[in-house]
C-alpha cells in the first residue's frame, strides 16, 4: 500500500530525476546496451521512482542500500528522501559512472552517496552507518537469492521494498496453501512480514521487459522461536519443496534418513505426515527442524 508522500520525497526537483531522454543519453554516452545476462531494465519514469520511495516509506534518517542502481533513476529519488544511500553495482561501467551522475544532478547531496562495485551476493559489509532500509529494482534472474542474502547479512535492515518480476512477487508474498507458496515464501517469512505492495507496468522500463513487475514490502520481525539454527530450518524447507507433489513423509525421507524417521519427526512436531510442504507455516518448519534425527 502506498504511504504518504514525505516532504523529503517531494523536495526532489523534476530536473534532478532521469526521464526517458536522459536515460538513453546516458546509456549512449557510456556505450551501455542493457543485457539480459545481468537482468538490466532501466526505469525511465520519474513518477515510478517517486512512487517506490513513497511506498517504501523512506525516512529522512534512513540509510538505504540499493542493489543494482543501473544508471541511477531510483538512486536520485532515494537521495532526496534518505540521510544516506549506498548503491551496490556489479557492472563496472555503470559503477564508474553513477557517482558522476549523482554529482551532476544532486551536488548538494553527493556527499551522502556511496558506491560499492561488487556482486551483491559477495557483499558482507557496507561503508558508513548500518543500513536501515533496502530499496531496489532487483535483476529478475537473481532477485530471490540477492534479497535473502541481504536480509541475512544486514539484520539492521528494518524495511525492504523491492521491485521484481510479478510472478516472483507472488511467490515471495504467498501464504501457506497457495499454489505458488514455496521456498522463497517460507525463507522470506523467516525474516519479515511480507506483502505485495503494488504492480508496475512494462512501459516504465527501457528496454520494456516481456514480463510484468510487482512491488514487495518486507517489514523485519523476529524469526520464529526455535532451538534450530536458520540453516537447519532452511535445509528442511529445501527438502520439503524439492519434491513438492509428495507427502512430507516421502519428501523428507532423505532429510531424515528414511520415510519412517521422517514420519517420527513430523509427528513429534505435531504435523500430519500426509501433508505437503505447501501447507506448512515457517513456524511449523522451525518446529520440524528441531526434530531432525541425529546420526
Amino acid at each position: 500500500m502506498d504511504g504518504e508522500e514525505t516532504p523529503a520525497a517531494r523536495a526532489v526537483p523534476d530536473d534532478a530525476l532521469l526521464g526517458p531522454a536522459d536515460v538513453r543519453e546516458l546509456a549512449t554516452a557510456l556505450g551501455v546496451r542493457p543485457t539480459k545476462q545481468l537482468g538490466q531494465n532501466f526505469v525511465i519514469d520519474a513518477n515510478t521512482v517517486r512512487r517506490i520511495v513513497r511506498t517504501a516509506r523512506v525516512r529522512p534518517d534512513d540509510t538505504v542500500v540499493e542493489v543494482g542502481p543501473g544508471l541511477g533513476s531510483l538512486t536520485l529519488a532515494l537521495l532526496g528522501a534518505a540521510e544516506r544511500v549506498v548503491a551496490v553495482e556489479i557492472d563496472p561501467v555503470l559503477a564508474g559512472a553513477l557517482p558522476q551522475t549523482v554529482r551532476a544532478r544532486m551536488p548538494e547531496r553527493a556527499d551522502r552517496f556511496s558506491l560499492v562495485h561488487s556482486d551483491a551476493m559477495a557483499v558482507t559489509e557496507l561503508p558508513g552507518p548500518a543500513p536501515t532500509a533496502l530499496v531496489a529494482n532487483l535483476p529478475y534472474n537473481v532477485a530471490v537469492p540477492v534479497l535473502l542474502h541481504m536480509l541475512a547479512t544486514f539484520p539492521s535492515i528494518e524495511r525492504t521494498l523491492v521491485m521484481v518480476q510479478s510472478e516472483v512477487a507472488d511467490r515471495l508474498a504467498a501464504r501457506p496453501g497457495s499454489r505458488v507458496y514455496g521456498v522463497p515464501s517460507v525463507k522470506a517469512a523467516w525474516y519479515a512480514d511480507v506483502a505485495r505492495a503494488g504492480a508496475i507496468g512494462r512501459n516504465v522500463f527501457w528496454p520494456a521487459p516481456n514480463v510484468d513487475s510487482g512491488l514487495v514490502s518486507l517489514v523485519r520481525r523476529e524469526p520464529p522461536a526455535t532451538r534450530a539454527r536458520r540453516e537447519e530450518v532452511f535445509a528442511v524447507v529445501d527438502a520439503a519443496f524439492a519434491q513438492r507433489r509428495k507427502t512430507l513423509r516421502a519428501a523428507l525421507a532423505g532429510w531424515a534418513g528414511s520415510a519412517a524417521l521422517a514420519e517420527e519427526a513430523l509427528r513429534a512436531a505435531g504435523i500430519d505426515p500426509r501433508q505437503r510442504g505447501e501447507q506448512l507455516t515457517v513456524e511449523q518448519f522451525a518446529a520440524l527442524a528441531e526434530q531432525r534425527p541425529r546420526p
